[in-house]
């Protein structure tokens, strides 16, 4: 089959970003193909370069969410910088930006000021709490963004909420920030005319509550915290072997009651027992429905339990590490790992979860170095290698 084309080759993205969330979203961009200018400060850069050390030196969260962009490193408070800028975004197809509130606008790189002077472009504004009511000025990184939109309320245990192992909202924003993009370039395709495209965190990570809010919006109860347990499953939990592994058993239905009864806890009168032939028994006398899959578990070791879980057609998930991820055998089976390059070598990296048949799978280009396309970047607007080295001089560029 002959090569097809990334989907998003030939669009650049100019982006004045940082954290998670929009560079999460251009990382996405850029796989499929887009060329992603990436516009930091000269003093540091992006701050999530210095989260910290743990990717063989670099930052985790920026190896994460940086690689095939061009770092252009400018201040942006100088009109050197400003207008350098503004004059690669008047060649661009995108312009995501998460600043803070307002930042934007006074730098005239809000989404509705470019669009009115660059009727193709699709401009991005990714905000904590949107551009109006009472939250718009609050500060709004991922953990407050997951307590307010009650995402911590049912994670964790009945007694200790706890947030998200991960950045929920920024993620949620950012992906929403990325399908955002791909509609508008569908519909300029269309009708010619880019536009603003709105996002924020807050926004994002309420639509991903819609369970428990729908369950406590039209059914007046909000969701119990179970931490690994299911609030209206039973059995639905994590349950330790005698090697010290864990293995979550998931129990959708009665049929598969009766096989895990029979074949695995090796009690089939639990089949039709009352207090357990139904999941309402079963969540009624959950500590004892736990019990017996506990026992039964308990005495094996973590393969032998999934082995005899998976024969009885009972699905079943080993708890993992991170570390253990990492060496995951369907992902290395799949061959889902790459080598990315980064200023400090190469590093891994997962391929994109999109799978495009016929065509190159993604572009996973480089990990940039702060200011590594400066100088060509600001050729490429006009300006000399004069022009540059004053910037340099003065601290406007690195």
């Amino acid at each position: 089959m002959d090569r097809l084309p990334l989907p998003l080759e030939g669009i650049t993205v100019v982006a004045v970003e940082q954290a998670v969330a929009a560079p999460f979203a251009t990382r996405q961009l850029a796989d499929l193909g887009a060329r992603v200018i990436k516009v930091e400060r000269p003093d540091g850069g992006d701050f999530a370069r210095g989260y910290d050390t743990a990717a063989a030196g670099l930052a985790s969260h920026f190896v994460w969410c940086n690689r095939g962009k061009e770092s252009l490193a400018l201040d942006l408070k100088d009109p050197r910088g400003l207008a350098a800028v503004r004059a690669l975004i008047a060649g661009a197809d995108v312009f995501v930006q998460n600043l803070a509130q307002g930042a934007a606008a006074r730098l005239g790189l809000d989404a509705a000021t470019l669009c009115a002077a660059h009727p193709r472009l699709i401009a991005v504004d990714i905000s904590g709490y949107g551009p109006s009511g009472p939250y718009a000025d609050k500060r709004a990184y991922d953990m407050l963004v997951q307590c307010e939109t009650g995402l911590v309320s049912v994670t964790g245990t009945q007694e200790q909420p706890v947030k998200a192992g991960i950045p929920a909202a920024d993620i949620a924003a950012a992906m929403y920030a990325f399908s955002g993009v791909l509609a508008a370039l569908v519909r300029r395709g269309a009708t010619g005319r880019g536009g603003p495209v709105e996002v924020s965190l807050l926004d994002a990570l309420a639509e991903w509550m819609g369970h428990p809010l729908h369950h406590a919006m039209h059914g007046g109860t909000p969701p119990a915290r179970t931490g690994l347990a299911h609030a209206v499953i039973a059995p639905y939990d994590a349950y330790p072997t005698a090697d010290g592994g864990r293995v979550l058993v998931s129990v959708q239905n009665d049929r598969e009651w009766r096989r895990l009864a029979e074949q695995v806890i090796g009690r089939p009168e639990l089949c039709t027992d009352p207090d357990f032939a139904t999941n309402p028994a079963r969540v009624a006398n959950r500590e004892r429905t736990d019990a017996a899959v506990a026992q039964a578990l308990g005495a094996l070791g973590c393969d032998e339990a999934v082995a005899l879980l998976e024969g009885a057609g009972i699905a079943c998930a080993r708890l993992r590490d991170v570390r253990e991820v990492a060496e995951h055998p369907q992902l290395a089976a799949r061959e889902r790992w790459r080598e990315v390059g980064s200023p400090v070598g190469p590093l891994r990296a997962l391929l994109p979860p999109i799978t495009l048949p016929g065509g190159d799978t993604a572009r996973m280009g480089d990990v940039p170095a702060l200011g590594q396309h400066t100088d060509a970047l600001l050729r490429a607007v006009g300006m000399t290698d004069d022009g540059i080295a004053a910037l340099r001089q003065d601290g406007v560029a690195a």
